[in-house]
């Protein structure tokens, strides 16, 4: 088996990344890459010997754009960008967040716009593949100029400086390279721009929380298909003829998927068999869950884009011995991206609180209450939905969007800025909650089931109910019910439930 991802900042998807950054593939440039690469060096060096007035190469930084550098002074320039950036609060990213950064950083660097050393580009590769994770905290972009202050924590550590965990243990910067056997770097003309002017840390977590987030939609497709069957819903609301009046994709997506999980089940009823019409909650997942697909799948794709650009300012056309200073490193296209992202997670959540009401409560399950067969004595379910309540409630703060913030800075030079970062930062929040619910949701929904006194399951539901219970047995008397709810989180997050599912049944949509 190769386990290797090559890169040339045209071809990286999401699949590459993930398993650069969760299996540990390593990454090599393509040799188109490596040429690139050189060539926009060496219009670099043209201009810096020329003493030629170029943005970041040969003037100061931002506000300081109007001051010009020597070319013997480049390389101070460049360590000080790097020192004076660090500026970088809070918990460390963690380490996959890490491990994406860079690598898009690098996939970023291979298009051949930056004006980078391959020497340098190299060691941020060697890095990578050798398990040096810088130590990146989590607060202090305005994602725009990029994600500057947390790149510069990245740099850090190629100079030597800063901190890195390496091999399980965190370690001054200078140590862990030389435990991983990989020279430091002296950065010179336009280098410490060109590491740290992007967009890679919001993408880094938003392609994480994106990957998980398309999971998670279909596993919570496999967990309200078991809330149906507690609650014996009607069949009828998910037939795909619906879809031929109203065309959303995700809308079919699901309808299918519910369909493919129900089918042959004898728990589930029909029209007009014990009641005409389910609630929203149960009668509308197809447009719930699938508009929530349709928001992934626009994410998806502007994190395809996002992975595979040149990021950084100025850009250096090497065809034409163009350097042109511009915007690409704001984070608006990121931003806007993930506060949607975080928008339809978040509803994943709400309606399957939702659903989680109707399964403790009596007047509108048929069930028992709070799903406890003695009531009173013990009081089952009753907190599980208030925990739900609360995430559900917390994810609504975090939805609010950050993109519609903007603080000037730099001096108002910079004066409209993304908040990208923290919008991807919130998404995961978000994902993190969502997944919790699903998680109470799933383990109700399984003592509905017992409660309403189990039959036939359908085809995928069956599957997913006996890995359940596998673990976790029905609840005939109160227990400590966190242990439960953890270890059905662990199984929504391993993904143990999707993959058996598709394995047994074929792809969810």
């Amino acid at each position: 088996m190769n386990n290797k991802v090559l890169i040339d900042g045209n071809n990286l998807t999401l699949e590459d990344f993930i398993n650069v950054v969760r299996h540990n593939y390593t990454v090599e440039l393509t040799n188109e890459a490596i040429k690139k690469v050189e060539k926009s060096r060496q219009i670099v060096e043209k201009f810096v010997e020329e003493e030629k007035i170029v943005y970041g190469i040969t003037t100061g930084f931002g506000k300081f754009s109007d001051v010009n550098i020597s070319k013997e002074e480049t390389k101070i320039l460049q360590r000080n960008l790097i020192m004076s950036h660090s500026c970088g609060v809070g918990n460390p990213l963690d380490e996959e967040i890490v491990r994406g950064i860079m690598l898009l950083r690098a996939n970023a660097l291979a298009k051949g716009y930056s004006g980078i050393r391959l020497s340098t580009l190299n060691t941020l590769i060697d890095m990578l593949n050798k398990g040096v994770h810088p130590v990146i905290p989590e607060k202090g972009s305005l994602g725009a100029s990029g994600d500057l202050a947390p790149l510069s924590h990245m740099v850090l550590v190629m100079l030597g400086e800063g901190e890195a965990y390496y091999q399980g243990k965190r370690l001054k910067g200078i140590e862990a390279m030389k435990r991983a056997e990989i020279p430091t770097v002296e950065l010179t003309s336009k280098e410490g721009l060109a590491l740290i002017n992007g967009t890679q840390v919001m993408t880094s977590i938003g392609a994480l929380t994106l990957y998980d987030g398309i999971n998670l939609s279909k596993t919570s497709d496999i967990i309200a298909a078991l809330t149906v069957e507690a609650l014996n819903g009607i069949i009828d609301a998910y037939n795909v003829k619906m879809y031929d009046v109203r065309k959303h994709t995700g809308q079919l997506n699901t309808s299918e998927n519910l369909l493919k999980l129900l089918k042959n089940s004898s728990m589930i009823t029909r029209q007009g068999e014990l009641r005409v019409q389910d609630a929203y909650s149960l009668r509308c997942i197809p447009q719930i869950h699938g508009s929530s697909k349709d928001a992934i799948d626009y994410v998806k794709e502007k994190v395809n884009i996002e992975m595979n650009s040149a990021t950084d300012n100025p850009l250096i056309f090497d065809e034409t011995e163009e350097v042109i200073s511009g915007g690409n490193f704001h984070g608006q296209p990121m931003a806007l991206s993930f506060d949607f992202l975080g928008i339809a997670l978040s509803e994943l959540a709400n309606v399957s609180e939702r659903r989680l009401e109707r399964l403790v409560n009596p007047a509108l399950s048929g069930l028992p209450a709070f799903l406890s067969r003695k009531g009173g004595l013990n009081s089952g379910f009753m907190i599980v939905q208030y925990s739900a309540a609360s995430l559900v409630s917390e994810n609504k703060v975090l939805a609010h969007p950050a993109s519609v913030d903007s603080i000037p800075s730099s001096a108002n030079q910079e004066d409209h800025v993304s908040m990208g970062t923290i919008a991807a930062r919130k998404a995961k929040s978000i994902l993190e909650n969502t997944r919790k619910v699903l998680a109470m949701e799933l383990l109700a929904a399984c003592q509905g089931i017992d409660l309403r006194g189990k039959k036939k399951l359908g085809k995928g539901t069956e599957i997913a109910y006996n890995i359940v219970r596998d673990k976790i047995p029905t609840i005939e008397e109160d227990r400590i019910m966190y242990e439960y709810i953890n270890i059905c989180e662990d199984m929504i997050k391993s993904n143990i439930i999707l993959e058996d599912v598709e394995e047994k049944i074929g792809k969810l949509l």
